[in-house]
C-alpha cells in the first residue's frame, strides 16, 4: 500500500518496486532528483536519452506499458503523483537485466526549467521461459498547478520505451483555505523517510505561547496487524507533523503508546519541537501482532492499562490543552467512568482526533471517545487530508479562546 495514494499495488510472480525505500525490495532503487538543477546549473544526460525525451515520440522497442497516476493530496499535504509500469518477464529473462528510467516534469508556468529525475532497477535472474509480467512504480511530488512529463525506460541492450502526459494538481474549491507546506508549481520528489527532522518554525516568545501535550496511539487501523501500514504511519506522522508547525505553540509534550504492546514507547516533556527521529527509533521497537501471554490472561489488562495512562498524563497536566490522536481502540470492557471523576473539574480543554479511514464501517465511538466525551472534549473523525486540515484549524480556534477566556477570568477576580 501507498502511503500517501492509499491504493493497492500489484504484485508481480517475481519482484515489486516501489517509491519508499520502508517497502523496496533489496534489487530496486529509489528515485533520484538529477543533480544539476537545484544549483542552477545544467543536468548532463546521455545524448540518446536526451533526444527520446525531447521528441517525445513512443517508443516501444522495450514493450512495456506505463501509465501515469492521478495527483492525490496526502495527509501530508502534498501531491503525490507517479506512474504504473508492467512490463512482461521474458522481455527482461536471463542472467540479470538493468532497467534505467529518466524522465522530466516541467510546469507549465517554467517550460524553461524542468526537473529531471532518474531510477534503476537490478533485475535478479529470471528463467527464459518466465511467464506472467513485472510491476514497477515511481513517483514524484507536485505542488498545485499543471505539468507535463517526458518519460522513457531502458535496458542494457539500449531497448527503450518511451510516452509523455500531462497532470494537473488542483483543489477543490471548498478546500482553497488550506495552506500546503509545498509551493504552487514546484516538483519534488517524494519524502521516503517518515521521520526525519521538521524544519525549523518561528515561535511566539510571548506569554500568549500555548504548551499542549499529545498522547498519540501508534498503532495500525486493525489492532491485530502484524505492521504497520504505511499509509497509517504517514497518516499520524502527518498528524503531529501539522501539529509541530503551529507558531502559535511554544511546548510540546509527546507520550507515544501502543495498545497491543500496553506500554508508553515515547515520551518528551516540554519541548521546543518534536524530536521525529528520536521518536521513529523509540517506534521501530514495536512488535505488533505478538502479545505477551501473561496480558492474554488478565482479560482486563488493555483497559486498566488505558484508564492508568489517562489518569497519569491528565491527573498531572500543565499544559494548555490535551490531544489525543491515533486509530480507534474498541475495547471489550471500557473505562470505568469513575475512574475520571477528578479530571472532569480539568481547567484544559481535551481532543481527539480519531484516524479512521473508514468510519462508515466503524461508526461507533471508541473507548478514548467515550473518556474525551465524559471530559467534554471535542472528537474529529480524520478520514482524508482535509479532515485533518479542519480539525487543527478548529482545535486551534477553541484552545485560543479558552485561554482567553481563562485569562480575562483571572484578571477580573
Amino acid at each position: 500500500m501507498n502511503p500517501f495514494f492509499g491504493r493497492t499495488y500489484k504484485t508481480g510472480p517475481i519482484f515489486i518496486a516501489a517509491v519508499l525505500s520502508a517497502v523496496l525490495p533489496p534489487f530496486a532503487a529509489a528515485q533520484n532528483l538529477m543533480q544539476g538543477l537545484a544549483s542552477g546549473g545544467s543536468v548532463k544526460l546521455l545524448t540518446s536519452d536526451a533526444a527520446v525525451l525531447e521528441t517525445e515520440e513512443i517508443k516501444k522497442d522495450l514493450p512495456c506499458s506505463v501509465t501515469s497516476v492521478k495527483p492525490v493530496l496526502g495527509f501530508d499535504l502534498r501531491f503525490h503523483t507517479g506512474y504504473d509500469i508492467i512490463l512482461p518477464l521474458k522481455e527482461i529473462a536471463g542472467d540479470g537485466d538493468l532497467l534505467t528510467i529518466v524522465f522530466k516534469v516541467t510546469s507549465d508556468n517554467a517550460r524553461d526549467n524542468p526537473s529531471y529525475f532518474s531510477q534503476k532497477y537490478t533485475v535478479p535472474n529470471i528463467e527464459a521461459d518466465a511467464r506472467g509480467d513485472a510491476y514497477l512504480q515511481g513517483g514524484f511530488d507536485v505542488g498545485e498547478g499543471n505539468y507535463h512529463i517526458s518519460w522513457m525506460m531502458r535496458d542494457r541492450q539500449e531497448r527503450v520505451c518511451a510516452s509523455s502526459w500531462d497532470i494537473a494538481a488542483t483543489l477543490p474549491a471548498k478546500d482553497q483555505n488550506m495552506k500546503l507546506p509545498i509551493a504552487a508549481n514546484t516538483i519534488d520528489v517524494s519524502e521516503r523517510e517518515f521521520f526525519k527532522d521538521e524544519p525549523p518554525v518561528t515561535r511566539l516568545s510571548t506569554s500568549d505561547a500555548l504548551n499542549v501535550k499529545i498522547l498519540i496511539n501508534f498503532g495500525p487501523q486493525k489492532a491485530s496487524a502484524a505492521a504497520m501500514q504505511p499509509i497509517d504511519t504517514s497518516a499520524l506522522v502527518s498528524i503531529l507533523r501539522n501539529i509541530s508547525r503551529e507558531p502559535r505553540i511554544a511546548k510540546f509534550s509527546v507520550v507515544a503508546f501502543n495498545m497491543n504492546d500496553q506500554r508508553v514507547v515515547y515520551r518528551r516533556e516540554n519541548s521546543d519541537q518534536i524530536d521525529f527521529p528520536e521518536l521513529g527509533k523509540a517506534l521501530s521497537t514495536l512488535k505488533l501482532g505478538m502479545v505477551d501471554y501473561k496480558k492474554l490472561t488478565e482479560k482486563r489488562s488493555e483497559t486498566e492499562f488505558l484508564t492508568r495512562l489517562i489518569q497519569d498524563e491528565l491527573g498531572h497536566n500543565t499544559s494548555d490543552a490535551v490531544i489525543f490522536a491515533g486509530p480507534k481502540v474498541m475495547l471489550d470492557e471500557a473505562p470505568a467512568p469513575d475512574s475520571f471523576r477528578e479530571l472532569t473539574a480539568s481547567s484544559f480543554p481535551v481532543f481527539y482526533m480519531n484516524y479512521n479511514l473508514a468510519p462508515q464501517q466503524n461508526p461507533w465511538r471508541d473507548s478514548i471517545g467515550t473518556v474525551v466525551k465524559r471530559l467534554r472534549g471535542y472528537e474529529y473523525t480524520i478520514s482524508r487530508p482535509r479532515d485533518l486540515w479542519n480539525a487543527w484549524s478548529d482545535i486551534m480556534g477553541r484552545i485560543v479562546k479558552l485561554k482567553l477566556v481563562a485569562a480575562t477570568t483571572a484578571s477580573v477576580q
